[in-house]
């Protein structure tokens, strides 16, 4: 049996380089107290077509994977557990490419440079030729990769689970740099993907922690902490940024489990403003208002100058929503039964229901234009589009 076919089964904790992690979905947060909230009949304000769907592989093979939909130009990119990575066309659904690399992936893909990346359970990075998926070349990291690489300026980025980002050549994939920051006590079972930001990668740490490495060299720009951890116990005191940090609005926005969601000034590192609110599923944004769907199943629209809250919805309570899309006026959550939710952005209301299979959507779904495209656990991947919503 392979290690991450075993981590999921542990009970508790899993005990990963000197950081202990944990799977909030599984036995944090409301979801092993609450009853998932039932569905009513699905809402008809908004008429949702599936453009097309496509069958991309495996999935997760019901691990907490980060293995997510990334699109890139005309492309969408998916990988699965068992180490398949696919191109599909953006526009028909045609698979473009796909190749077996035989490694057990557990995070990506990430694109840049010409490379789609993807990180594996053994601590390894592969990276392949965008254009053709021909595998260019494989690299040894510290320790098992859950975050997606990132790429740019001649630099792949990696977080690694040990709480380290490596620096590796994007041309042969040598190391060049190491920011060595040891991950310690309890976190959960996934990290941050690095983010890139002019000349730096900003990327979430343990504990609480933004930082922003230089390109060229992984020395620190800034290291802020986004919050401080609370509580009379360990469990408690989990405050891990496992959710991307977004880049909107001249900012950056980042959310931290059991914690807190805060604007972070991409320059100085200092935080314009916090709001109390536990999420690691990832962040969305428009011209008025940042997203988050938080540990206990309520999506929230915060303002995204001040961080106050515009509308909140708990009709969707413990069905373990994935990170939120913003598409025009509406917001787009996926759910653990493959349910597709669609709420007006201006007051939460509920404006449609699609479904993109039966197996849960862990995935943040990407929006690109009118378009959404949204990837279940098994490898379901479909582009929705709201009615009205013209071809990209």
């Amino acid at each position: 049996m392979r290690l991450r076919h075993v981590l999921p089964l542990l009970a508790a904790t899993v005990l990963a380089g000197c950081g202990t992690f944990a799977d909030p979905t599984r036995w944090l947060g409301s979801y092993t107290v609450e009853k998932p909230t039932e569905l009513g009949p699905a809402p008809t304000r908004l008429g949702v077509s599936t453009v097309w769907s496509t069958d991309t592989g495996s999935g997760t093979e019901g691990q907490r994977l980060n293995l997510v939909a990334r699109v890139d130009g005309d492309r969408v990119y998916t990988a699965d557990a068992d180490g398949r990575v696919v191109a599909v066309d953006s526009g028909s659904g045609r698979v473009v490419w796909q190749t077996e690399t035989k490694l057990d992936v557990t995070g990506g893909p990430g694109v840049g440079e010409g490379m789609v990346l993807v990180g594996t359970s053994n601590a390894e990075v592969a990276a392949l030729d965008a254009a053709t998926g021909a595998l260019r070349w494989t690299t040894r990291v510290s320790s098992e990769v859950l975050a997606a690489p990132a790429a740019a300026q001649g630099t792949v980025v990696i977080h690694t689970m040990d709480g380290r980002l490596a620096g590796h050549d994007a041309a042969d994939g040598k190391a060049r740099w190491l920011y060595d920051r040891l991950a310690s006590g309890l976190g959960l079972r996934g990290s941050s993907s690095p983010v890139i930001v002019g000349s730096r990668a900003v990327s979430g740490m343990a504990g609480g922690k933004l930082v922003a490495i230089e390109l060229a060299n992984g020395a620190p720009a800034w290291e802020t902490t986004v919050t401080v951890p609370s509580g009379r116990s360990e469990l408690a005191r989990v405050v891990d940024i496992a959710g991307d940090p977004l880049v909107a609005l001249g900012n950056i926005y980042v959310g931290t489990y059991n914690a807190e969601v805060a604007s972070v000034d991409p320059g100085s590192g200092q935080v314009g403003w916090r709001k109390k609110l536990s999420s690691y599923a990832g962040l969305a944004a428009d011209s008025r208002a940042v997203y988050a769907s938080d540990d206990r199943g309520v999506v929230w629209a915060l303002d995204a100058h001040s961080g106050a809250a515009l509308w909140k919805q708990e009709g969707l309570r413990a069905r373990r929503l994935s990170g939120p899309a913003a598409v025009g006026d509406y917001v787009v959550v996926g759910d653990f039964e493959g349910y597709v939710h669609w709420l007006s952005a201006h007051d939460g209301s509920f404006v449609a229901r699609s479904r993109v299979g039966s197996a849960p959507i862990t995935a943040q779904p990407q929006a690109v234009g009118t378009t959404v495209f949204v990837l279940g656990d098994k490898g379901d991947l479909a582009a929705l589009r709201p009615a009205g919503g013209a071809a990209n």
